[in-house]
């Protein structure tokens, strides 16, 4: 479940990103950066539908959480790119991807959480 969840993920990332980026330019990393916001989102509302609201076979958490958004999110390509714009003179930009895509992140957590808890 892992490994076919994994390897969807994965693709899923690759194509988003790439889309993205085509979109928007390779100045600042907003393909990583739609990621791991899109995928802080999912992980909020996936866990606490399979934890809180759901009782499925756990092969759906091994499936979709581990494998899938394991698979997807994409934070050490994350800190390599922050690095990349604070080496290359960029350390606000730097600074504008580690603060928005924590801050972002966290609330999309807690939207996607609360969204999910909502009866």
């Amino acid at each position: 479940m892992v490994m076919l969840g994994g390897a969807a993920g994965s693709l899923i990332r690759y194509i988003f990103g790439a889309a993205v980026m085509n979109r928007l330019g390779p100045r600042f990393p907003f393909g990583t950066f739609a990621i791991n916001v899109s995928g802080s989102f999912l992980i909020g509302l996936l866990m606490t539908l399979l934890t809180e609201r759901l009782e499925p076979h756990p092969n759906w958490r091994l499936l979709l959480v581990v494998g899938v958004l394991g698979g997807y999110t994409t934070f050490s390509s994350f800190e390599w790119e922050t690095f990349c714009l604070v080496k290359d003179g960029g350390r606000w930009l730097g600074l504008l991807n580690i603060v928005g895509s924590v801050t972002l992140g966290y609330a999309a957590v807690w939207l996607g959480s609360m969204i999910a808890a909502k009866r």
